[in-house]
């Protein structure tokens, strides 16, 4: 029986594509599933390209009812993983699914983390304070942001002349190195 993945992200979905095409030829692992909270995120697009199914919801509907934890019941999913997804996760998935959600941040946690601190926001943070590093975290999510027990890091080293634009492919290119195969690694072991 294969172990089913739900993704959810708020934006273009590089990210989760990244992580289908990791897992497309693994008979052990199915991303079963897309979630938005945006109706115009490219990762709905994403999903349509890989035949995934998506699920786009409000804010109103994450926060105040329980609809997504009965459609992540429904398709028996295992373990979710936040891709650039923007909203806090409710306590009551967070209990659903303890140990089972995973985020990536685009910097080395504890450092930049919090409400407000994503994407462009972190790397224009990062080179403003002029760090000669930056990196990501995989971290477990846990109810309050950028929080949760950090499962990996992986570091680049930031030039002076670097702009937040490179900032951002250096990272990127980390996310795409690593993500997959953490999660990966916390499915089977």
């Amino acid at each position: 029986m294969s172990t089913k993945i739900a993704i959810f992200a708020s934006g273009s979905g590089s990210n989760a594509e990244n992580i289908i095409q990791h897992f497309a030829q693994n008979k052990a692992v199915e991303i079963a599933l897309i979630l938005s909270n945006k109706p115009d995120a490219f990762v709905l697009e994403r999903a349509k390209k890989w035949q995934i199914p998506s699920v786009c919801f409000t804010k109103s509907d994450f926060t105040e009812t329980n609809n997504i934890s009965t459609i992540l019941a429904e398709n028996n999913i295992d373990f979710i993983v936040l891709a650039g997804f923007l909203l806090k996760i409710p306590a009551t998935l967070i209990q659903q699914y303890p140990h089972r959600i995973v985020n990536i941040h685009p910097a080395l946690l504890p450092k930049y983390g919090g409400k407000g601190m994503y994407g462009q926001h972190v790397h224009e943070a990062v080179v403003a304070n002029k760090e000669k590093e930056s990196g990501i975290t995989i971290h477990y999510v846990n109810e309050q942001y950028d929080e949760g027990n950090i499962i990996f890091q992986a570091k680049c080293s930031i030039l002076s002349s670097d702009t937040p634009a490179l900032v951002a492919e250096k990272v990127h290119q980390l996310e795409y190195t690593h993500f997959p195969t953490i999660i990966e690694k916390l499915i089977t072991d």
